[in-house]
């Protein structure tokens, strides 16, 4: 367990970071950090490993202030990633790496040696390759293996995605979910949110020093007022779903308007559309293509929803006007769904319409595509 009671604390006794921080993260929990940068979130994640020591308060750590401990104690409890990878690698060879945090605990053993064995299997490195000739995602990987191999029962990442393409970023974050799943608590500060919402249970959003808000993580992330406190955006689903809550009050009481990721988007939107009240999809659809605006990921939807009495090209046109709300969605959506069989128009089975709906919206983030929870 890891306690912060009144913590506050500074590089420069001047410049104070932390302001009065206090929060429990139990065993086993994965919990997000987010917020500005010089928020306070990397100060937070050094207190928990012994790098820092607070000027005022308690950091507890399984019921010990980290004040009354080494630094070399708690790392065996408190894994820590860093952000740089090449802060943290230091050795010739990946197996020397793999096996440089035994030596330093002074276990290199035979089960040392087992354990590095394993894990250069797991994550399909060549033993003998130079560190350093490795490429940014490698490295990544290198340097969280570097920690998980030691089995430590917290893992601190400090922006574990940074620098890295989609895919590196998936294969990073599917090691960290495995990690979790096998019983750690994992404590990530991450900057995007599509990471957050994919793979956090918790979310804490630290503000000027302070927590401004900390709960389950989708309930943090369609708080619009917090995350603008913090200078943030929601995920694209949240963000397409609170706009239509907000400006379509035949959605507002609908799934579309609470749905959190692609999955319940497109089922939400396959049962508007297979709605047996024709009538009301339609209206629904002229409430989305007239309030929605710039929303055009839900207006391209609503194209699927005016098979039902209004006009789908209109609906579309009204979304391609407006500003979008996410400018990644809006034409991917848009042309997935236009491509459909059968076109707009033509798309009346629910079926097709969220098979539409995951493809475009697959295919969005700048190119990138949208994580799926």
């Amino acid at each position: 367990m890891i306690e912060f009671r009144d913590v506050r604390a500074s590089y420069e006794r001047s410049l104070p970071i932390l302001k009065g921080v206090s929060f429990t993260i139990g065993d086993g929990e994965f919990v997000a950090f987010v917020g500005t940068n010089g928020a306070g979130k990397s100060t937070a994640m050094r207190l928990m490993n012994g790098l820092l020591k607070p000027d005022a308060g308690e950091v507890v750590i399984d019921g010990a202030p980290t004040t009354a401990l080494k630094t070399s104690e708690l790392a065996r409890r408190v894994g820590f990633l860093f952000q740089n990878p090449d802060r943290q690698i230091c050795c010739p060879t990946v197996r020397e790496e793999l096996l440089f945090g035994f030596k330093a605990l002074g276990i290199a053993d035979a089960n040392a040696e087992a354990r590095v064995d394993a894990i250069i299997g797991e994550f399909g490195f060549a033993p003998d390759d130079d560190p350093f000739l490795l490429n940014r995602g490698a490295r990544q990987l290198l340097a969280l293996a570097s920690v998980a191999v030691l089995e430590p029962p917290v893992l601190v990442l400090d922006e574990p995605t940074t620098g890295l393409d989609f895919r590196e970023c998936e294969k990073v974050m599917g090691i960290v979910r495995g990690i979790h799943k096998r019983g750690a608590t994992v404590v990530m500060v991450c900057h995007d949110m599509e990471v957050v919402a994919d793979y956090a249970k918790r979310c804490i959003v630290m503000s000027d020093g302070k927590v401004a808000a900390d709960g389950p993580v989708f309930e943090v992330l369609r708080d619009r007022a917090v995350l603008e406190r913090a200078s943030l955006v929601p995920p694209q689903i949240v963000d397409i779903s609170l706009t239509l809550a907000a400006e379509s009050p035949r959605l507002a009481g609908t799934a579309v308007a609470r749905a959190n990721t692609v999955d319940e988007m497109a089922a939400a939107v396959a049962a508007v559309v297979g709605s047996s009240d024709a009538g009301a999809a339609g209206g629904v659809a002229g409430d989305v293509a007239g309030d929605a605006g710039g929303a055009g990921a839900a207006v391209a939807v609503v194209g699927e929803i005016a098979t039902a009495g209004e006009d789908a090209d209109g609906a579309m046109a009204a979304g391609e006007v407006g500003a979008s709300v996410a400018d990644g969605v809006e034409g991917a959506v848009s042309d997935g769904i236009a491509n459909a069989p059968g076109g707009v128009a033509g798309v009346a089975e629910a079926g097709e319409v969220e098979g539409a709906v995951r493809t475009a919206v697959a295919g969005s983030c700048d190119g990138r595509p949208a994580h799926v929870a």
